[in-house]
């Protein structure tokens, strides 16, 4: 019996013996040391103000936060997108009530900023042209206070090129730049955007003080259509036009020279084309049918001008504008 039990006991360690060399056992280690090197992204909020045409909704939508730019109309203060609406404006600037443009608070930037830090490690933040507001300025003194987290931009864009540079931004902090490089970046590309305006009244440039009201009733007089420019930080006048039609043919020639000979060439992997207006969509919607017939295949984004321009040109104002891509 015992010898049978011995020989059982043999079998079986052969049989587990040949069985660890069919499947030989996996070791494990109590611990794996590894040394792992942390890079930490920085998570960057981008912050523009309402003249880029961006609203509050669309803000959500893209993950960008808008500063709502304030107005005073018959000395009641009102924010754009928030308490007026473009509707709004327009009819109170028909009524002629006393519209004046003003700057976001010190208050309302720093509270934006500071609410923004709780969930973000730095911001970029994007004002209007400083050459055609102080809100700029005003943004980059409030940044000093805040050790380089807050980053302003001072790339002298306003309108649909603002909102371009707000949706780089966006674009740039995704590749893992982080908010100096943002800056550094965009206001190195600040020169290649042009925007072309061409006003329908001499009105409010006469009540604005920046034409006399005798060359505004000849202006009147004989029909003119200014064509103004926005190159930089200057807002300048182009061309003076006689019909909508020379004008938008004015506006049109323009962009496409600036795509040719200042932005490398008008082919729509090299180029953002917008238009822009005050009050008339359906004839901004015409002047975009009649930029696809020349520049064909290109993605035109439409927007209305910010208020801060169009309490300064009026209603029924067109806008050819275009930005480099980065």
């Amino acid at each position: 019996m015992q010898a049978l039990a011995e020989m059982v006991l043999e079998k079986r360690k052969i049989g587990i013996i040949r069985e660890r060399e069919r499947n030989p056992p996996k070791v494990y280690f109590p611990y794996t040391l590894w040394r792992v090197q942390e890079v930490k992204v920085a998570k960057i909020a981008i912050v523009t103000d309402s003249n880029s045409g961006i609203t509050q909704q669309q803000a959500k939508e893209m993950g960008i936060h808008v500063l709502p730019m304030p107005f005073m109309i018959n000395e009641e203060t009102y924010f754009e997108d928030i308490s007026l609406t473009q509707k709004e404006f327009y009819v109170r600037l028909a009524n002629g009530d006393d519209v004046v443009t003003s700057q976001p608070s010190p208050e309302s930037v720093m509270d934006l900023w500071d609410s923004l830090l709780e969930r973000y490690d730095e911001i970029v933040h994007i004002p209007m042209s400083s050459g055609l507001s102080g809100s700029c300025q005003s943004a980059m003194m409030l940044a000093q206070d805040y050790d380089g987290r807050v980053q302003v931009v001072n790339n002298q864009r306003i309108s649909v090129t603002q909102r371009q540079s707000a949706l780089d931004a966006l674009e740039l902090a995704g590749k893992g730049m982080d908010a100096v490089q943002i800056k550094d970046f965009l206001e190195g590309d600040k020169f290649n955007s042009s925007i072309y305006i061409m006003l329908d009244t001499l009105y409010y440039l006469k009540k604005g003080g920046r034409i006399t009201p005798a060359a505004a009733a000849l202006g009147t007089l004989l029909k003119l259509k200014p064509v103004l420019q926005i190159q930089g930080d200057k807002l300048d006048a182009f061309a003076k036009a006689r019909t909508t039609n020379q004008g938008k043919s004015i506006m049109i020639n323009a962009i496409r020279n600036d795509m040719n000979n200042r932005f490398g060439g008008a082919q729509k992997d090299n180029i953002w084309l917008q238009v822009a207006y005050t009050h008339n969509e359906d004839a901004a919607l015409t002047l975009k049918d009649e930029l696809l017939e020349q520049f064909p295949g290109f993605d035109i984004h439409v927007d209305p001008l910010s208020l801060s321009i169009a309490c300064h040109i009026g209603p029924g104002a067109l806008a050819v504008a275009c930005s480099k891509k980065i």
